[in-house]
């Protein structure tokens, strides 16, 4: 485990490594460009500073974590952001997409639902991500949030996909409706510093296009709120953009919790 020292060295490591990646590649006006990860070696070495254990978590971090340097952020055109794609094998893609931040909308009713979580499993989920994704699994709020029955079949799927490298999906669902259509469903968990983002939606996409041609994709995003409550959103990609087909919010609580008022209010809402 990195010690206090070693976890506030390590995003200015990150910074200076991505900024240079971009200094040597970024020209004016070029909204994308490809760079390999064999390129850190040589940066490490030139500013003296020591190559990442795993160089691969450079790149996950400002994936999905931190973001860019400002260096890099302000040459983005007007409305637009930079990201990191995929691009093969140890190969990745800086390009330029519409800035789109998608955030729990407070002012969507939260959905109170009873706790199955095991009181052991919570006591023992050692980060955000582990403890979302348990509550998510336990209490079934796939099935709650998409209308079908789902199963759990794998989480933290390392795999690669064609024109993209490797992934990880955070959990693989599949599932069916009582059409009998089948499903997958790829789920991201998100922490409360984390931030949704078109990349890990997309590549989720292609994976399953790739690995489960036959099943009907339908990727969900989780994320913890204040109020110990759970944003579920089902999110797309069009034109290279991120959307969200629907999203609701829930709150898991004990069984006496959720009173009559409550589930008149759901009784009338529902279609």
């Amino acid at each position: 485990m990195p010690n206090e020292h070693t976890a506030k060295k390590q995003p200015n490591r990150y910074q200076a490594i991505i900024d240079r990646v971009f200094r040597d590649h970024y020209v004016s006006n070029v909204t994308e460009f490809e760079f390999t990860r064999d390129e850190f070696v040589a940066i490490a070495a030139s500013l003296r500073i020591a190559l990442p254990k795993n160089p691969g978590d450079v790149i996950y971090s400002f994936r999905y974590r931190n973001e860019l340097p400002e260096a890099v952020r302000k040459t983005a055109a007007k409305g637009l952001e930079w990201i990191i794609e995929g691009a093969g094998r140890a190969r990745y893609r800086f390009k330029q997409v519409r800035l789109n931040r998608i955030v729990p909308r407070e002012e969507l009713l939260t959905i109170k639902v009873p706790d199955s979580t095991p009181e052991i499993i919570a006591a023992y989920a050692l980060t955000d991500e582990q403890a979302l994704l348990a509550k998510v699994r336990y209490n079934r709020l796939v099935d709650v949030f998409l209308g079908i029955t789902a199963y759990s079949l794998q989480n933290h799927l390392r795999t690669t996909v064609k024109n993209v490298g490797q992934i990880e999906i955070d959990e693989i669902y599949v599932g069916l409706d009582r059409h009998g259509r089948q499903f997958v469903v790829p789920v991201q968990a998100k922490g409360g510093s984390d931030k949704h983002g078109v990349v890990q939606t997309q590549q989720d996409i292609l994976c399953c296009a790739e690995k489960f041609p036959n099943l009907i994709c339908r990727a969900v995003s989780a994320q913890f709120m204040t109020e110990d409550r759970i944003a579920l959103f089902e999110l797309t990609v069009k034109s290279g953009d991120i959307k969200v087909v629907d999203e609701r919010h829930y709150q898991l609580v004990p069984a006496g919790n959720i009173s009559s008022e409550d589930l008149q209010q759901y009784a009338s809402r529902a279609t």
